[in-house]
């Protein structure tokens, strides 16, 4: 059924008008167990939400009447669910640990998969024990990653997280802006010689990743020679002409499949640069995560599925609530990266404006807009506005209660997780404007003053927040983590109605990019509108 013929959309859309207090709707002991949800060391509180019991039972009848299990289902046994491009979408099947075969077109492509991380652990076990080393005989001691969305953003993101495991050797460090200075900036710390770079791009064709390979190897061959390129570069890629073009050994070349989106793909060779810094024992640890969260996402019913309630949660803030924008706000430095890999998680899978059958979505809004920074950082940046600007924002937290870094007297994570704990229960509470007016009497202000002052100290409160807690941040809790708001986007999508797994919005600035380069190496603007031709005459004419 579709989402807006579904009966339970039409009634989640009547308690709009109806008024909810979080504050007074956790006066009843049954709203905390019921809105929390656990999953071995994760612990979901969805009770601050801004959801009514009642309405998370209309949202659970919404999953049902749009089929949400057959979604499920299709996703699993490897069905071509990316409709536009008629691929299967198995993202799992790389962090499969059963014996479970999983068929695509026929055929089982576990083997080929489990062919994949053999060949990782050995090339990861050469480079440590310094079997495979520089030019120069040199073990290596920093892994460069040249690629640029999924192939970046998903690798840096674990490996700044997993820091804790890093090999004691090796640094790893990510370049993909085609800017220069993100190259040049890297590589000035660098030395060639025992530098390895990872040219992570599925076609080997893409423009700004082939751009910073280029002039990565330039830096390599200008000291050590041509031939050093063998010894200094490998190569994640399906294309092994053009990377043999290049100078790497197709040896050292690791494959992945066209089902295997961009953005789901760290989970696959892309996370090489990952098990190169952590060793593939930890890297495989990683996989184990993702795949107790799949078999919880796979297996649990609805009413108990820590993902799919999460997804409802968040239809509902965007649907009935029409809030724009979903915030992530992790209290762990590690996960600084957390929020721009899901940023593009979310926003390059939901992000569409036609169903999965091409009809034009006119009635409501797909894809919250993604964002957030570690706690306390924002804090002290934009919390201002979520406590008492004009929009709605939810929130969730998440965080672990351990941390890896014991500084000694001062309980950095202590106070850490009291500011977490603080802000979720501020965003509920507010404070009044007779609270307000309490304070500043106490405080000695006169009457002409508190009447000035008071209403700009009022929070209005009932705003909502989720907390995610886990014991510490291993690289099995980040898989489990990372599989989880993985699933979260997917649940959304398949209500909304939208293939989730093509990005055609990215492919005409690519398109036009390329054209327009031309022109600039040309020197001669082509046909464009008046603005785009100036633009790019005043770039002829700087150069």
């Amino acid at each position: 059924m579709r989402f807006l013929d579904a009966p339970a959309r039409a009634a989640l859309r009547t308690l709009k008008s109806e008024p909810f207090s979080i504050r007074e709707a956790l006066k009843d002991p049954a709203r905390l167990p019921r809105f929390t949800l656990k999953h071995e060391d994760m612990i979901a509180d969805f009770s601050k939400s801004l959801v009514p019991s009642t309405a998370l039972a209309v949202l659970l009848d919404l999953a049902e009447q749009c089929e949400l299990s057959k979604g499920i289902d299709a996703m699993f046994s490897g069905q071509a669910i990316n409709l536009t491009e008629g691929r299967a979408v198995l993202h799992t099947a790389l962090r499969n640990r059963s014996e479970r075969a999983i068929l695509v077109d026929g055929k089982d492509v576990m083997p080929d998969v489990r062919e994949v991380l053999r060949e990782m652990r050995s090339f990861v076990g050469k480079v440590h024990d310094g079997t495979f080393a520089s030019a120069t005989g040199k073990p290596f001691t920093d892994i460069v990653n040249i690629g640029i969305g999924g192939s970046d953003l998903g690798p840096a993101m674990v490996a700044e997280a997993l820091e804790p495991y890093w090999h004691p050797r090796i640094r790893p460090h990510f370049v993909s802006n085609v800017d220069g200075a993100h190259l040049g900036r890297t590589l000035k710390r660098l030395n060639p010689e025992t530098t390895l770079f990872v040219i992570a791009s599925k076609t080997f064709t893409t423009l700004e990743t082939l751009a910073n390979a280029k002039s990565a190897r330039s830096w390599i061959t200008g000291p050590l020679g041509d031939a050093a390129v063998a010894n200094h570069f490998v190569a994640v890629s399906t294309n092994l002409k053009e990377v043999a073009s290049f100078g790497i050994d197709p040896a050292n070349a690791f494959g992945f499949w066209d089902w295997v989106g961009g953005r789901y793909s760290l989970w696959s060779a892309i996370g090489l640069p990952v098990a190169l810094a952590v060793g593939m024992d930890h890297f495989e640890s990683l996989l184990e995560g993702g795949y107790v969260m799949d078999e919880h996402f796979r297996t649990t019913p609805l009413t108990e599925n820590l993902p799919v309630i999460s997804a409802l949660l968040g239809l509902y803030y965007s649907d009935v609530l029409e809030a724009d924008t979903f915030a992530v706000l992790p209290y762990d430095q590690s996960l600084a990266r957390l929020p721009a890999w899901l940023q593009q998680g979310d926003m390059e899978s939901n992000g569409k404006s036609v169903t999965r059958d091409g009809v034009r979505i006119t009635e409501y809004q797909t894809g919250p807009i993604v964002w957030g920074e570690p706690g306390t950082n924002g804090q002290h940046a934009f919390y201002q506005l979520i406590h008492q600007g004009t929009r709605l924002v939810p929130v969730e937290f998440c965080a672990p209660l351990h941390s890896h870094y014991d500084l000694g007297e001062v309980p950095h994570h202590q106070m850490l997780l009291a500011n977490l704990i603080a802000q979720s229960e501020a965003l509920m509470v507010g404070k009044s404007l007779e609270e307000v007016k309490t304070e500043l009497r106490a405080a000695g202000k006169s009457d002409e003053q508190i009447e000035k002052l008071a209403p700009h100290k009022v929070f209005s409160g009932n705003r909502p927040s989720h907390v995610v807690l886990f014991d510490r941040l291993t690289p099995r809790t980040l898989g489990k983590l990372l599989a989880y708001y993985e699933h979260r986007i997917f649940v959304q999508g398949w209500l909304w109605g939208v293939n989730s797994f093509d990005q055609w919005g990215v492919e005409l600035g690519k398109k036009l990019a390329t054209a327009v380069l031309g022109e600039l190496e040309r020197g001669d603007a082509g046909a464009h509108d008046a603005s785009t031709r100036t633009q790019i005459d005043r770039v002829i004419a700087a150069r």
